[in-house]
């Protein structure tokens, strides 16, 4: 996917999608692509298990941010991250997560879909997030509606 490669290049110099911060999940048989990529948290898990203190939040923007000079590839914030975001660079021998560029991630102009988008987490209601929810929990679920779909979806009439 372009936007590995964007980030893979941003990050290491090289065009490798293996080294990108960022992951696209082929789900093909379902026609569906996933991004993961560090959502940053409130409460990262991440954060809280790092023996050495190497993860933390930047007060500037709230970004979870590794100190690499501190950490000691333990790999713990790997085993605890519920979003499975954090990865090994085998070349580099550290973990590897996003630290959204900076506040300009490279990965969102390269999205071909237009899936990702740089946001604050309260601002993400818009249909097109409610309309990719609904199709991930239907093809994992089954086609079942809870109160939720129900206010989306009376949401989506009445705008």
């Amino acid at each position: 996917m372009e936007c590995e490669v964007a980030c893979a290049l941003v990050k290491t110099g090289e065009k490798d999608p293996a080294r990108s911060r960022i992951r696209v999940i082929d789900w093909n048989q379902k026609g569906l692509f996933l991004p993961v990529s560090c959502q940053h948290c409130e409460t990262a898990p991440c954060l809280a298990v790092c023996p050495k203190e190497a993860i933390h939040r930047d007060p500037a923007d709230q970004r979870v941010m590794v100190d690499y000079d501190r950490c000691v590839s333990c790999r713990m914030c790997m085993a605890v991250c519920p979003f499975g975001a954090i990865g090994f660079d085998e070349q580099t021998r550290m973990i590897v997560k996003c630290d959204l560029c900076g506040g300009d991630p490279a990965c969102v102009p390269r999205c071909e879909p237009g899936a990702l988008i740089l946001s604050n987490a309260y601002h993400v209601h818009d249909r097109r997030t409610r309309k990719a929810a609904g199709r991930v929990k239907s093809i994992s679920h089954g086609p079942t509606q809870t109160h939720t779909d129900y206010l989306s979806e009376k949401s989506a009439r009445s705008e």
